[in-house]
This record gives C-alpha cells, sequence and structure tokens, in this order.
C-alpha cells in the first residue's frame, strides 16, 4: 500500500468522523457508494444511502450528544480496519455511554465505502445505558 494511499484513506476516516460528529446522517451516507452496505454485529444490512442515513439518524437520535473519535485506520489484505470510541448520553435512561469499536471497509472504485461490517461489544453497551 502506498503511503499516499493510507493518507487518503486516513482523510477520508478522519472526514466521516467528522459527519458523525456534526450529526449528519445524509453526510455520513454520502462516504458510501450508492449501493454500499453496512452492517453491524450480525445485525441487518442497511443497503444503499438512504437505509444508511435512516440507521445513523437513529443512532445520533439516541445519543442526541454523540462524539465520535477516531482511533486507528489500518489496511490489512485489501481491506481498511477504521476503530473508534463513541461517547454520549442516551435518551431514554440519560446514562453516559463509551463504547470502541470497529468497521472493516472494503473501499469501491469510486473511492467510497462499497461494505461496512462493524463490531462492538454490545454487553457492555446494554450494562452502561442500565438495560441489562
Amino acid at each position: 500500500m502506498t503511503e499516499n494511499k493510507t493518507n487518503d484513506i486516513r482523510a477520508f476516516a478522519i472526514r466521516y468522523t467528522a459527519a458523525w460528529c456534526s450529526h449528519d446522517a445524509a453526510g455520513v451516507a454520502s462516504f458510501f457508494s450508492p449501493d454500499g452496505s453496512l452492517r453491524d454485529n450480525d445485525g441487518p444490512v442497511m443497503r444503499g444511502r438512504k437505509a444508511i442515513s435512516e440507521s445513523a439518524q437513529s443512532f445520533m437520535d439516541t445519543f442526541p450528544d454523540l462524539g465520535l473519535s477516531l482511533d486507528d485506520i489500518v489496511e490489512a489484505d485489501g481491506t481498511w480496519s477504521y476503530t473508534w470510541t463513541l461517547e454520549g448520553t442516551h435518551c431514554t435512561t440519560g446514562r453516559h455511554v463509551r463504547i470502541n469499536g470497529a468497521e472493516k471497509w472494503r473501499i469501491g472504485d469510486d473511492g467510497l465505502v462499497a461494505e461496512s461490517i462493524g463490531s462492538f461489544d454490545a454487553e457492555d453497551f446494554t450494562r452502561q445505558v442500565g438495560q441489562s
């Protein structure tokens, strides 16, 4: 992998993180190919920008003060691992949550995310929001 490509993807990940932090669900979806997909923790696949935008908006509604930070972005075998930390106050319980997670990105020919497979510790998330 060239240094320029790595720098380009790092800049892409920084902008993606900023879209989450600005609470711009359509902006988050714009980082995906038009028919790109997003899946978290073996949940349903959100395919296309409309579905991805709706999923992002749901998260933003659940955490009105959502903040996301980029922990790292690394390439391995043609995919990129975007690791992050999310912090925010859960809208229903009022509890502060801090969770770490990752998305495994496959970048399409258009330079956007063609597929993202995400994961985070769902048990820890549930414990933190007080719904265990």
